[in-house]
């Protein structure tokens, strides 16, 4: 009389090992794929809130972009027309003020930074900024780091600034 054999060997064992293993090489990529392309959309999406606030405040404020050349506080707090920023609304609406026009700075989620920058290009060496804008033209834009821009694809390469 044979004894029935319990478990597993060990070939059988090291083959679904190896079989797990490459499956796990096939899904992995895919993860980091679908957290850039996520990245890419953020972007996108913010981009498209920048613009079109930025529009609002240049109708507001006779044709005039805001200046954003030390940080997002013309479109984050309180602005006369001439673009004098208050932190609170003043007593009885007097004189009139406009905004806030975004709730909270932008952070960029490929550089997780906020700041911006007046300089396009950009200087070498430059890190930390998020975000490229012209105060004259009202244009902005996201800054990828140059290693990042070629794995990202975004619809519109005016979107980005790379350095």
């Amino acid at each position: 009389m044979s004894k029935a054999r319990k478990g597993f060997t060990l070939v059988e064992i090291l083959i679904v090992v190896v079989i797990l293993g490459i499956l796990a090489a096939i899904v992995i990529p895919q993860f980091t794929n679908a957290s850039e392309s996520a990245r890419a959309s953020s972007l996108i999406s913010q981009l498209q809130s920048i613009r079109s606030q930025l529009e609002l405040y240049q109708v507001q404020h006779n044709g005039t972009y805001p200046d954003l050349s030390t940080d997002w506080t013309p479109m984050t707090e309180y602005t006369e027309i001439d673009g004098t920023v208050h932190a609170t609304k003043p007593a009885n609406n007097s004189p009139v003020v406009y905004g806030p026009y975004l709730q909270q700075a932008p952070v960029n989620p490929f550089e997780n930074s906020s700041t911006v920058s007046q300089a396009d290009p950009l200087p070498a060496g430059v890190a930390g900024t998020g975000w490229v804008y012209d105060n004259t033209n009202g244009q902005v834009k996201g800054v990828i780091a140059a290693t990042k821009a070629t794995e990202v694809n975004l619809t519109n390469t005016n979107d980005i600034a790379t350095y």
